[in-house]
């Protein structure tokens, strides 16, 4: 499910963690942790004025505590601006569990966080990112019913990634119709990094239209799958930014958009699932203006995960929520000619019609 703003999201280089929190406006940030099944996590509620903090919980084994929780803040901040520009009533908040998702997940674990979560009476709640599954889910429904993106049988939507995917897919039409004119993505050239949940069904909705798909991951299993299963070509990921692309996705971890890799770029088109593809907001939303390549923000075009779980707080209807994520095409597209119109960042067109929003409703809250 993949990261929201009244301020830059800026890259964090002080050691105090009260300034890191503030920096970005968070409400609340949480600190769990539990000896016996090693549980380590930080759970970050950046803005609860449109409603309680709905994000996912990502498991990753991060470097150091320091970048869990830049992470654990940009994240949640991004689920703010997600839910809010998507028009749900729901604020943004997240988890990262730090560890090695591959080894270290066990039912203990998972209940343990489920007993954090459930103590925060509903501020928080959680649902599936990176690293975690709907089973995963299960567990931590077991402790606490603060808890989206469960299976089927249970009464949830299952696995978002597949509305997430969706949503990018609408994201990137978008996208091609307003710098080629026509939203058709046959023939056009587009590289996915990464092809964990979200990326494979994205490279399955360009295989039917008839896109060249180029492909790249960390892993070398989820490479060998989508080869079996899908038409692409593989590229090493030291190479990828030096390759000719029209449409690059990046759909795995956040700030790959950065001086090295925009510098390096050559494509028309940035549109993809990850959370905070841009390192600095400012700095490199401007850079990719100057270079002529459009990004469709992300967290306008991935929002279709998050629209899945949220609508497991109501009575959840399918159709309802792929109709809900196919209006990220038209959306995208307000959002460029609100960039064009006034002379902006698509970043800051998106990032202005969150903040108008959260400043009307907060203006009513205080009445």
């Amino acid at each position: 499910m993949a990261a929201a703003p009244p301020v830059t999201a800026p890259e964090i280089l002080t050691h105090s963690i009260f300034d890191q929190i503030s920096a970005m406006d968070h409400e609340q940030v949480v600190f769990c942790h539990d000896k016996t099944s090693g549980l380590r996590c930080i759970i970050a509620i950046h803005n609860t004025i449109l409603g309680p903090a709905l994000g996912g919980t990502r498991f990753w084994n991060y470097l150091n505590d320091d970048e869990a929780l830049n992470d654990a803040l940009r994240l949640s901040r991004g689920m703010t601006y997600k839910a809010a520009i998507t028009g749900l009533y729901l604020g943004g908040g997240k988890a990262v569990i730090i560890g090695n998702s591959r080894k270290d997940k066990s039912e203990s674990l998972f209940r343990r966080y489920g007993k954090f979560v459930n103590g925060l009476n509903g501020r928080y709640i959680t649902a599936e990112d990176v690293g975690t599954s709907k089973e995963d889910m299960e567990w931590i429904a077991r402790e606490t019913s603060y808890v989206t993106g469960l299976p089927e049988y249970m009464g949830g939507g299952g696995d978002p990634s597949p509305f997430t995917a969706l949503g990018v897919y609408m994201g990137m039409k978008a996208a091609a119709k307003e710098v080629y004119g026509s939203d058709s993505l046959s023939g056009r050239k587009v590289m996915v990094q990464g092809v964990g949940h979200v990326g494979a069904h994205l490279v399955k909705h360009l295989e039917d239209e008839g896109a060249t798909i180029f492909i790249t991951d960390i892993y070398e299993d989820r490479i060998a799958d989508i080869s079996r299963e899908h038409n692409v070509i593989v590229v090493n990921p030291e190479a990828l930014y030096d390759q000719d692309f029209d449409i690059y996705a990046p759909c795995a971890l956040g700030a790959t958009l950065n001086e090295d890799t925009i510098d390096r770029l050559r494509c028309s088109i940035i549109a993809g699932a990850a959370n905070n593809q841009l390192a600095d907001e400012k700095l490199h939303g401007q850079m990719l203006v100057e270079k002529g390549i459009l990004y469709a923000p992300d967290f306008v075009i991935n929002a279709g995960g998050l629209i899945n779980v949220a609508m497991e707080l109501q009575s959840y209807n399918r159709g309802r929520v792929t109709a809900e994520t196919e209006k990220i095409y038209q959306r995208t597209l307000e959002i460029f000619a609100r960039a064009k119109r006034n002379n902006i960042p698509t970043y800051k067109a998106a990032n202005e019609i969150v903040e108008e929003r959260l400043r009307n409703i907060a203006m009513l809250n205080s009445r």
